[in-house]
């Protein structure tokens, strides 16, 4: 296959997999000026668990996408997003509820901490990419990966447990979809591939 149209396959992919869900939750808003932290937070969430199952994916394939494009920019350009989405999804939410944290565990105390839990395991990735120099790090890079992806799988049973658009219609199958192929994806990355190595 034309390798010009194999990339553009590749990029139409990667932004079908991010724009679908945020449409999906654009579509079923009621906008107004006192709703608008409240709706503007989840788009955030769903965009950076979105571009982490790119990642999760790309694992897999890995090898066959270097081939293709700068697999090294692409992964570092959109690590930066996520950071900047991570930051920002859980920001909106307290600006919302004037930094009352205690309020937030008043329901869904599980879904709250599988968040806080998976935020914290997913930011040692971004420090851990930071201290890169420095040799602990460099020896220990497979395990902050590791560690990052098990927040980011624990951000995706947050999402299914407390996400409003996420209990029911479309975007609760896709939802779906992308936790169940990242937990195989993670699997076969962070397990089998080590093996057959």
């Amino acid at each position: 296959m034309n390798k010009t149209l194999v990339k553009f396959l590749i990029t139409a992919f990667v932004y079908l997999a991010v724009l679908l869900p945020l449409w999906l939750r654009f579509k079923n808003l009621t906008w107004s000026s006192e709703l608008i932290l409240i709706n503007l937070f989840p788009f955030f969430g769903l965009a950076a668990f979105s571009i982490l199952w790119l990642h999760a994916l790309s694992g897999v394939f890995e090898p066959w996408l270097r081939k293709h494009f700068d697999f090294d920019q692409f992964i570092h350009i959109t690590s930066m997003l996520v950071l900047f989405f991570i930051v920002l999804h859980p920001m909106l939410l307290f600006i919302q509820i004037d930094f009352k944290l205690p309020s937030l565990f008043t329901n869904h105390k599980l879904a709250i901490w599988l968040a806080a839990i998976g935020w914290f395991l997913l930011i040692t990735y971004d420090i851990g990419k930071a201290l890169k120099k420095y040799d602990f790090f460099v020896r220990n890079w497979t395990n902050i990966l590791t560690i990052s992806t098990i927040g980011f799988l624990l951000t995706f049973f947050h999402s299914l447990m407390i996400g409003s658009d996420l209990q029911t219609g479309p975007l609760r199958s896709i939802w779906i979809f992308y936790g169940i192929t990242a937990i195989l994806a993670t699997i076969y990355t962070y397990g089998i591939k080590r093996f057959l190595k």
